[in-house]
C-alpha cells in the first residue's frame, strides 16, 4: 500500500471517529432531561473516542522488530569453591 493511499486510510478513520463522537455529544445534550443514564454512557463514550481515534488513526505503517538472527547465550560465571565455614558470634 503507498503513502498517499495509507495516509487517506487514516484520515477517514479519524473523520469517522469524530463523527461518531459528534454524534455522541449530541445525543448527550438530547439525552440528558430524558434518559440520564443513556446521556451519561454517551458523554463517556464522546470523551474516550478522540484517544481512541487517534490511537486507530496512528497505527499502520510501523514496522514490527524483528527478532534477532543469531543466538547469543550469557556468559558463564564460574561458580565459587566450596570454603570452611567457622561459625562465629557474629553469624546467625
Amino acid at each position: 500500500m503507498g503513502l498517499a493511499e495509507d495516509v487517506r486510510g487514516r484520515q477517514r478513520r479519524y473523520v469517522i471517529s469524530m463523527v461518531i463522537r459528534t454524534l455522541s455529544v449530541i445525543a448527550t445534550v438530547i439525552l440528558w432531561n430524558v434518559e440520564r443514564h443513556v446521556a451519561i454512557v454517551t458523554l463517556v463514550a464522546g470523551a474516550l473516542l478522540p484517544y481512541v481515534a487517534v490511537v486507530i488513526a496512528n497505527a499502520g505503517r510501523e514496522s514490527t522488530p524483528s527478532l534477532p538472527s543469531h543466538f547469543v547465550p550469557a556468559p558463564v560465571l564460574p561458580a565459587l569453591e566450596p570454603g570452611n565455614l567457622k561459625k562465629t558470634s557474629d553469624q546467625s
